[in-house]
């Protein structure tokens, strides 16, 4: 397959991207993650990623976690496996409340890929708006009580333990949620896998009188929104990462398409249409990723002005702009682009739901919208 992106892809953000991460994206090159089945296998995925040392870059280095790694990260892992990159993604949504909360005895075994883990917050009555969370938590002696159902839960199936968001104080509304350390495995947890079109794993957890030890509690009463939120916002700029990580896959898949099959009488890469969807799609895979670097490295250098509203853009037009340029691989695959199995229809199953989660598109508009009118009105 001809690799054009490659190794020029890491040129195009340089300004914005430090040496050490392209030394990162040239050491995950050498990992041949094209050719690891363990990536592909969802038995044995969350462990290798463990085993190629990749868990590493989800801690903290002084309070902060480096996005532009994630996003070095997750843009490799998705080109090669979109399921390698979920899982991946998953573990450090898990990984991020645990060391806020201060339980690096359990971080540590996530790290090595000893442990997988699981975000559990949406419910389904409680998706985009978090405050209509239902589980809730009761103190009961040294234990406590844990009843509720959450739903869309990545990871299930795989994952020992989750970080589950549930209220402790309900009289104090969203204020109560509070986020508590749950083994897959404990009594009153019942777990149901959900198919989806992709091939990430995702279900149902059902709590009832589940019951936990005093110290499942992470953090304090109320902390919950801004373990989860704070969460969110960090990974949510590698969202983009990911998804240009497929698209660039994309690129490729029809790139070695069009050069290699004829159509009446001439390779369909000589045909005009041919080359100028092809250049809407590189262009819109340049932009996207500037986009997504310029807001990474805005994190990473602790720009707090306005940068929720930033992040929003990034992960917004990054997945929509993978959308578009997978949907234009599909179409220049032409008939081959629809068989189940062939690259380019994965690709396009898989990212879908990247322009739904961590913040639907429609969601980070409103964000954008109403951080532009604040901007006026200070």
């Amino acid at each position: 397959m001809t690799d054009v992106f490659a190794p020029s892809a890491w040129d195009d953000p340089a300004p914005l991207f430090d040496n050490e991460h392209r030394t990162l994206a040239t050491t995950l090159s050498e990992h041949n993650l094209g050719t690891d089945a363990d990536l592909r296998d969802t038995a044995r995925v969350g462990k290798r990623l463990g085993a190629l040392g990749l868990y590493n870059h989800l801690l903290p280095t002084d309070g902060t976690v480096d996005v532009r790694a994630l996003c070095t990260v997750r843009e490799l892992l998705a080109y090669h496996s979109p399921l390698a990159d979920a899982v991946f993604a998953v573990q450090g949504l898990c990984v991020n409340p645990l060391v806020l909360a201060g339980r690096r005895d359990l971080v540590d075994r996530m790290i090595s890929g000893e442990r997988i883990g699981g975000f559990a917050l949406t419910e389904p009555e409680a998706g985009s708006d978090v405050s209509a969370m239902k589980t809730v938590a009761r103190r009961e002696g040294d234990e406590w009580v844990l009843d509720g159902e959450k739903t869309l839960i990545s990871n299930v199936g795989i994952a020992h333990h989750f970080v589950v968001f549930a209220n402790a104080e309900p009289a104090l509304g969203k204020k109560g949620i509070s986020a508590f350390f749950v083994p897959a495995d404990a009594h009153g947890v019942e777990l149901a896998r959900i198919p989806l079109s992709g091939h990430h794993p995702l279900g149902r957890i059902v709590l009832s009188t589940c019951r936990l030890p005093a110290d499942a509690l992470l953090g304090e009463v109320g902390q919950g929104l801004r373990l989860a939120f704070g969460t969110l916002e960090t990974y949510r700029t590698s969202v983009g990462a990911a998804a240009l990580g497929m698209a660039w896959r994309a690129i490729d898949e029809t790139l070695d398409h069009v050069t290699s099959r004829s159509q009446f009488g001439q390779k369909l890469s000589s045909f005009q249409l041919v080359q100028a969807a092809l250049a809407d799609m590189a262009t819109e895979l340049r932009a996207a990723r500037l986009l997504v670097a310029s807001v990474a490295r805005s994190r990473d250098a602790g720009q707090k002005a306005d940068i929720g509203a930033d992040v929003a853009m990034a992960k917004m037009h990054a997945t929509e702009a993978a959308q578009h340029i997978i949907d234009r691989a599909v179409q220049l695959h032409g008939g081959l682009g629809v068989v189940l199995g062939s690259k380019v229809e994965e690709l396009y199953r898989e990212i879908r739901p990247l322009r739904i989660y961590e913040g639907a598109t429609d969601i980070l508009k409103l964000m954008i919208g109403q951080a532009l009118v604040a901007r006026m009105t200070r």
